[in-house]
């Protein structure tokens, strides 16, 4: 039984989310009207990510046209990203639309063109299914009242929903050492507490997988190594006792001494950290970064940076140099300097407290993401704060700046994206959270608790 083909018009915000979109649509049509083109050829000029995905499409089409010879009047083939997978035809659909549509909608915007023209296309073709794709919400309102089919965008989906994101950590069955005991190995090395286990759980763990039981003996461990047929787990180190503080600061739950045995993992060149508005993630990055630069020297320098959202311009409209520039968006960096510079100085009265301000501001530099390209970052400690208003594009582009002896530790909270057409499926971090789970030299840990003050955990949960 043959798939009828399905046509899919294809608003401009869809190709500036993701400049191949034309490629995934399988065997299916695709039409691009004049208005989209119009739309692409206004905003092409400028330095904005918006425009650099606009020339790429630009470069797609032009490229596609010219292999079609300039026959373009009955669709050019599009090409397979898969092989043996069949694909449909590229249209350009050049002339107005001729369905009318109910008063009140203004024929001269380009949205309600789209809908004029994608009702011409299911009239003309009674027998397909004509569906206008479109990442704005409004849009999709206003053709689904009209009787169009209208769908989201969602091949950039890097998971069909948001609660199956790893969280890092796995709690044990009840009966787990008694199904898992068998020919188990343990021993020590250096003070560290080793166990090679085999069993059915053991086949699907991931690489730095944390492990606990809630039990009587409360057991907290690593995945460090997957084999054969069995895993190599560790005690991990427990960073809530008062005598394994990091930069005067310790653990306060299970998830962020999770979070610490990473951060201060030199194995472990890419950390994500996830959670809500208080959880320490922040806190906890900077302590183990502060402890590595200007304790251990494992890194030279630490290197912060966000997205500048809600205002979204260019940082060039404000006074001073880029870190200057950057500093009305780095008050969480602020905040958290006080409470470590705080513990660091707890003795030492005012004198103190200014000298470590100023020995710790000079280790940490605040660049803009404007400037991070062509950057090669080496033994720094690169923080990326606010990572889920990044697209999986902008975080390729970040992570890769790392060169040899570097740590990326990526923060977020997939609750809170201001970034039009990113959602938690298809934000950045979303993306890098799943792609890197399966590296060893990469953690994950979601944070769960807040540990700000009574008010805060009262305050979210009743209002």
């Amino acid at each position: 039984m043959t798939v009828k083909r399905k046509i899919f018009v294809v608003d401009t915000n869809v190709l500036i989310h993701d400049p191949t979109s034309i490629l995934r649509f399988k065997e299916h049509d695709v039409v691009i009207p004049i208005v989209v083109l119009e739309e692409l050829d206004n905003i092409k000029v400028g330095m904005s990510e918006v425009a650099r995905n606009v020339r790429q499409v630009s470069r797609l089409l032009d490229e596609l046209v010219e292999k079609a010879n300039g026959d373009i009047s009955h669709g050019i083939k599009l090409p397979s990203v898969t092989k043996d997978i069949e694909t449909g035809h590229l249209y350009f659909h050049m002339e107005e639309a001729r369905s009318p549509l109910p008063f009140g909608l203004s024929s001269h915007s380009s949205d309600n063109a789209l809908l004029g023209i994608t009702l011409d296309l299911s009239k003309s073709h009674p027998d397909r299914q004509t569906i206008l794709v479109t990442k704005d919400i409004n849009l999709r309102l206003k053709a689904r009242a009209l009787g169009i089919h209208a769908e989201d965008y969602t091949n950039d989906q890097v998971l069909d929903d948001a609660n199956l994101l790893y969280t890092g950590a796995s709690m044990l069955d009840a009966d787990f050492w008694e199904t898992h005991s068998k020919n188990m190995e343990s021993w020590k090395e250096e003070g560290r507490t080793f166990y090679r286990l085999r069993g059915p759980k053991a086949h699907a763990w991931l690489p730095n997988l944390f492990l606990y039981s809630t039990e009587q003996r409360p057991f907290e461990a690593v995945v460090r190594r997957l084999e054969n047929d069995s895993a190599i787990i560790e005690v991990v180190k427990d960073f809530a006792s008062e005598r394994n503080k990091v930069w005067g600061i310790h653990a306060r739950n299970r998830e962020q001494n999770f979070a610490l045995n990473l951060l201060m993992d030199p194995e472990v060149d890419f950390v994500s950290l996830l959670g809500q508005a208080g959880t320490g993630k922040t806190l906890l990055t900077l302590a183990a970064a502060l402890m590595q630069t200007l304790e251990t020297k494992r890194y030279m320098e630490i290197i912060m940076t966000r997205m500048t959202v809600p205002v979204g311009e260019d940082i060039g409209f404000l006074p001073g140099t880029e870190e200057e520039k950057m500093g009305p968006w780095m008050g969480a960096l602020e905040d958290n300097l006080d409470v470590l510079q705080e513990t660091a100085t707890h003795e030492h009265g005012a004198w103190g407290r200014a000298a470590t301000h100023d020995l710790l501001r000079s280790r940490i530099r605040i660049k803009s993401l404007n400037f991070m390209r062509g950057r090669t970052f080496l033994k720094k400690f690169l923080i990326i704060d606010e990572a889920q208003n990044l697209s999986p594009h902008q975080i390729k582009t970040l992570v890769t700046r790392a060169g040899p002896g570097s740590k990326i530790v990526c923060l977020g909270n997939i609750a809170q994206i201001d970034t039009p057409y990113l959602t938690e499926t298809t934000s950045g971090l979303t993306y890098v959270v799943d792609r890197f789970k399966q590296w060893e030299h990469s953690g994950h840990i979601t944070l769960q608790r807040g540990e700000r003050s009574r008010l805060a955990d009262y305050a979210s949960e009743i209002l």
